[in-house]
């Protein structure tokens, strides 16, 4: 019978682990970005042109970048979430392997 058993109890265990934090800290960050947090202004991707425009129409490109990193966080935690729950299995699979008789 194949196994699809990849890494061992303490990779999986730390595998969840950092994956509660990613999705904890992507989260936190993908709503900050979501609301405009003006102390994220150093992180969002944008040039002199955007901020050199009409008034009007920068800010609304500043918001739209402001958005697609907000976006962008969120789809990484998405992304923690499933390695995390590839981990979790890994971890019930490593503990089934341990109560069979060999």
């Amino acid at each position: 019978m194949a196994s699809c058993l990849f890494c061992g109890p303490k990779l999986a265990a730390c595998g969840i682990v950092l994956s509660i934090w990613g999705v904890i800290m992507l989260s936190m960050l993908g709503i900050f970005f979501t609301i405009h947090s003006a102390v994220l202004i150093e992180d969002v991707p944008f040039s002199e042109e955007d901020i050199h425009g009409d008034a009007a129409n920068a800010l609304q490109t500043i918001y739209g970048l402001y958005n697609q990193v907000g976006y962008n966080c969120f789809i990484a935690a998405g992304i923690y979430v499933v390695i995390g729950l590839v981990s979790f299995c890994q971890v019930r699979m490593n503990k089934r392997v341990q109560y069979l008789v060999h």
